[in-house]
């Protein structure tokens, strides 16, 4: 009998052993998944990071080498790179040396070529413009990996087509490839930027940092365009963009492959794009992003212009103009980030903040007679753009978390609109307003227009009180679990609710006040989800 007992214990033993192994080493693989989860997450933002920068470069890139274009077309013969008269910027004066840090938007000599570059420059925007409705319902179907991928393939060809174009029409195809990659990556990446970094401050510094990546490399595109173009020709900038192109391409089938292992297989389907934008916060906060970037949008294409005019400015002067305002911009980033995680309520705030920069800014503009002067409001206008991005774009995805369903594609997909709005109607409206009313009254009208709009962001004063609507819950209770999302989905409701149920409450009592719960979910909020 004693050796059967101490048989017993020891097998008792043995299996506590065991199963205490067992719960460790499920331990430990849970925190080398965690671990590797957030390692891979890092690295995402990396790879959009990247896409976002390869994108604004390639967009300014061409700055300094498009007055060589038209002089090509005009049979100046410039476009064959180095050896093109180095003064296409001639109105600047001295010595014939192209700047390394040309203006935005290069003057033209005659009214056709003003229409060329215009359009030019606009195209980009336009083709953004019409294809992000369909980009985005096409991410919200099939994922946020495999249309990044596209679009930076796509981006890719664009730049190779870029590097050896050879007129103005291979020029504009390729200026619309690009939007086209635009659409899928831009919306592609900054929604799985929103999807991974699902919780705040972490989603609020991650997408700060894709604006920083987004500043950056519409500043140092010039530059980097003016200085390869120079000493190495007019295809060395895009050959190594597109090399950069391809390497984060590889990055992201190593990371993630987009069609490894069906991720989305029981995701629920996204609100429809055209549903998203009757809804009035998302409508506001899209708003609010096409009128704070309007002022950037149509002050690029003019303010070269304007300060050769005024103040007899220099091809440098123009040249460093917005160089000073990369610095205010990510302080903007920063402080907003830093601030929406100390008071994530006053969200709202920190946007209606910076239109008022903006607007206020925008109107300091025209009252400046030299080069310093006007590098003031130029930051202060990068600046407000800082605070109202970095404060509503998380706020867009908390939206659609709390009102629709937690797929971020056609929302982002707004947003893109948003700014494609104003970078296509600046660089063909602008110059035409300036010619008609005048350059401090397209300043003004610009300031106004932010100032008017910063107290319609009082409007989202009480969207951090919102709670996830109930649609979801209801369809699980409806129907059966269909998959492994569903079926976790419901673990999690009832783990929930047996945790939040008093002591002694039957079950009964329970299901009749959770039904009561129900009772005021609209019908319309219930009809926003769906799940394959």
């Amino acid at each position: 009998m004693a050796e059967a007992e101490a048989g017993a214990a020891g097998r008792a033993r043995a299996a506590v052993a065991r199963l205490s192994e067992a719960v460790g080493e499920r331990r430990r693989r849970l925190g080398t998944a965690m671990g590797e989860a957030r390692r891979q997450r890092r690295l995402l933002l990396l790879v959009v990071c990247v896409a976002l920068l390869l994108d604004n470069m390639l967009y300014m890139v061409i700055v300094p080498i498009v007055p060589d274009y038209i002089a090509a077309m005009r049979g100046g013969g410039g476009a064959a790179g180095p050896a093109a008269p180095a003064g296409a910027n001639e109105s600047g004066g001295g010595g014939g040396n192209r700047s390394l840090l040309p203006a935005r938007y290069p003057p033209a000599t005659g009214g056709n070529e003003d229409v060329q570059i215009g359009v030019l420059f606009a195209s980009k925007a336009m083709l953004q413009l019409l294809v992000n409705p369909l980009s985005g319902t096409l991410i919200d179907r099939v994922g946020y990996e495999l249309p990044l991928l596209a679009g930076l393939a796509v981006m890719f060809l664009s730049t190779l087509t870029f590097a050896f174009a050879a007129n103005y029409a291979t020029l504009f195809a390729a200026r619309s490839l690009q939007g086209l990659g635009s659409a899928f990556a831009d919306t592609a990446g900054i929604a799985l930027i929103a999807d991974r970094y699902s919780e705040e401050p972490a989603r609020s510094r991650a997408l700060g940092t894709a604006l920083a990546c987004i500043s950056f490399g519409s500043l140092a595109a010039p530059p980097f365009g003016g200085v390869l173009y120079q000493f190495a020709g007019k295809r060395v900038p895009f050959l190594v963009l597109a090399a950069v192109c391809l390497l984060d391409g590889l990055l992201l089938l190593a990371v993630e492959p987009p069609c490894g292992a069906g991720a989305r297989a029981n995701m629920p389907v996204g609100t429809p794009i055209h549903r998203l934008m009757v809804d009035p916060y998302i409508a506001v906060v899209a708003g609010a992003l096409t009128t704070c970037n309007i002022p950037l949008a149509f002050l690029e294409p003019t303010i070269a212009n304007w300060m050769k005019e005024s103040m007899g400015a220099s091809e440098w002067e123009v040249g460093l103009t917005w160089l000073p305002a990369f610095f205010p911009h990510v302080l903007g980033v920063y402080v907003t980030v830093r601030l929406a995680a100390a008071y994530p309520h006053l969200q709202w705030f920190y946007g209606a903040l910076g239109m008022a920069i903006i607007g206020a800014s925008s109107c300091l503009v025209p009252a400046c007679r030299n080069f310093g002067q006007v590098i003031v409001p130029l930051c202060g206008i990068c600046f407000g753009i800082a605070l109202v991005d970095t404060a509503l774009l998380p706020t867009l995805a908390f939206l659609v978390d709390v009102r629709h369903v937690s797929v971020y594609g056609s929302v982002y997909a707004i947003a893109d609109i948003s700014y494609s709005v104003a970078y296509a109607l600046g660089p063909i409206v602008a110059g035409q307003i300036v010619h008609t009313m005048g350059f401090a009254q397209l300043n003004l009208g610009m300031g106004l227009a932010n100032v008017l709009y910063a107290p319609v962001l009082l409007f989202l004063k009480n969207v951090c009180q919102m709670k996830p609507s109930h649609s979801e819950r209801n369809i699980l209770l409806e129907e059966g679990p269909k998959g492994l999302y569903d079926t976790i989905k419901m673990e999690e409701r009832k783990g929930v609710g047996k945790s939040l149920r008093p002591v002694g409450e039957t079950e009964e009592n329970g299901t009749d006040s959770y039904h009561r719960d129900l009772a005021g979910v609209s019908e319309e909020d219930s009809s926003d989800y769906e799940y394959s």
